[in-house]
């Protein structure tokens, strides 16, 4: 917590001069009260005392003493028993007074004009901020509280700060990661995919984001053509946008990505192939076959991004680079479906060269994701608290699932959905003249959060009656009555229950 008489926190706050027209008193009100405005001063800090204040300005002590009195009777500070002097709370729960502009508007950057990449002009994520505080949130991506492994996180983060793990962790591994985690990665997650690596043939993100964010970096230029899923991942189309390349939309259908619509002359195909963002359908055999002949015939690289693919499947396929005998296929995991999104913590396995690079990438934008977080998560693996998690999750969200079709078929019947085993969401088609968009304002009033289905489409500014429904953060007993909210705010009576 930082001390009253740390001088550096309040050198550039004061500036007390007797040459100004106010008395003292008044420079060290200003003073003060400007930095409670400009958020200088959290609420937490305390004040410097009145004599060490007094002494560091070479100012009476009454001085100074009459000045934290006045403000405050004015209500800028509170005065608390053997603590001293803070910022009264209510004074920062206010807006903050704009920031005075200290340069010529007319001389003024602008930096929009200089960015060579465009990162704010790409599709915003879906604004979802409140969805913890809405009673039936159907949002895809988020962890139930209640489904948390909370006391073996707990535990591995202890564990991870003993003296020996710290040891193990605390120094700077340049462009390394926790052998430990890759030991874990490479024996207990990718052998359920189908996937058999090396350590050299894998590398820690930040994400799965993060993972596609370096290979685009890395691999791709501007003009490069990506064949990419359409409808399909929003962030995955707007990553290899901001590197250049040129989206070529494929359409998808009940088998997956179709193929034969994809151009010969692309030199890099995005899919999710076990379960499809975001509908959900699992790529068939033969189009898998398919794809990695066409890949060899063509020259091209897959990227194969493992959405939703952590939990347990009642009929399991396995990767896409689990077949692959050519090195062609490149593939992004993450653990955030499983342990939490908000951990970030994600891998690549491909060959061992282009691993090498992606290290070396890596190290110059961030070295390497936090090593402590890294030997957590792999104590946590260790112990087998993740395949007890992955199994939890599996039950829970395989009853949510069932129970929300049921659900969708007696309030929205005339919603089509496209239920695949496995997976977090549910992707559903309305009837024609459906406005999705504004079917999640009007749900929202309902306090029900969907995902419309528009920003999965590469012309997102078209109305689409698609969305999607997540089922990961709501709880068993709250999907029908949302469901019948849902159907209130669609225009439907829900039927007598």
């Amino acid at each position: 917590m930082p001390q009253r008489n740390d001088s550096a926190i309040w050198s550039g706050l004061f500036r007390i001069s007797a040459e100004s027209g106010q008395t003292l008193q008044a420079q060290i009100r200003q003073a003060i009260v400007a930095a409670i405005l400009d958020r200088q001063i959290a609420a937490s800090m305390p004040l410097p005392s009145c004599r060490i204040l007094a002494e560091k300005l070479g100012v009476a002590r009454g001085t100074v003493v009459l000045a934290f009195q006045q403000l405050v009777d004015q209500g800028f500070l509170v005065a608390r028993e053997r603590r001293g002097h803070f910022v009264n709370p209510e004074v920062l729960a206010t807006p903050a007074k704009p920031q005075q502009k200290s340069i010529d508007q007319a001389n003024e950057i602008d930096w929009k004009s200089r960015r060579q990449i465009a990162a704010s002009d790409m599709p915003r994520p879906a604004k979802q901020e409140n969805w913890i505080k809405s009673s039936y949130p159907f949002v895809y991506g988020q962890f139930d509280p209640a489904l948390f492994p909370t006391a073996e996180w707990r535990e591995c983060n202890r564990m991870a700060l003993a003296v020996l793990e710290i040891r193990n962790w605390a120094a700077d591994m340049v462009d390394r990661d926790d052998p430990l985690l890759i030991e874990q990665i490479q024996a207990r997650l990718l052998p359920r995919r189908g996937i058999f690596a090396n350590p050299d043939e894998i590398i820690v993100t930040l994400g799965a984001q993060h993972a596609l964010y370096m290979l685009a970096t890395l691999l791709m230029t501007k003009g490069s053509k990506v064949a990419m899923e359409d409808p399909g991942y929003p962030d995955a189309r707007s990553i290899f946008r901001l590197a250049g390349a040129d989206i070529h939309p494929t359409p998808v259908d009940q088998s997956g990505i179709v193929t034969s619509s994809i151009p010969n002359d692309a030199g890099f195909v995005f899919v999710t192939p076990s379960h499809h963002c975001p509908t959900m359908v699992p790529l068939s055999a033969e189009r898998r076959q398919d794809l990695l002949a066409r890949a060899s015939r063509h020259n091209q690289i897959i990227i194969e991004d493992g959405y939703d693919s952590q939990l347990l499947d009642e009929a399991p396929q396995q990767a896409l680079k689990s077949i692959d005998r050519s090195g062609r296929v490149i593939y992004v995991g993450s653990m955030s479906k499983t342990l939490a999104p908000g951990l970030r913590l994600g891998y690549i396995v491909a060959s061992a060269d282009l691993i090498s690079e992606l290290r070396a990438l890596r190290r110059f934008m961030l070295r390497h994701p936090p090593a402590n977080n890294q030997r957590a998560v792999a104590l946590f693996l260790s112990l087998g608290h993740h395949e007890a998690l992955v199994r939890r999750l599996s039950s829970a969200f395989d009853e949510r699932r069932k129970r929300l079709v049921q659900a969708i078929s007696a309030f929205l019947p005339e919603w089509r959905s496209t239920d695949s085993a496995g997976g977090t969401s549910l992707w559903l088609e309305g009837p024609r003249g459906t406005d999705s968009r504004g079917l999640s304002e009007a749900a929202a009033a309902r306090s029900v959060i969907i995902e419309p289905g528009d920003r999965f489409f590469d012309q997102a500014d078209k109305p689409s009656r698609f969305m999607r429904l997540g089922i990961s953060s709501i709880a068993l007993q709250h999907i029908e009555p949302g469901i019948r909210e849902l159907a209130t705010a669609a225009g439907r009576r829900p039927a007598a229950a």
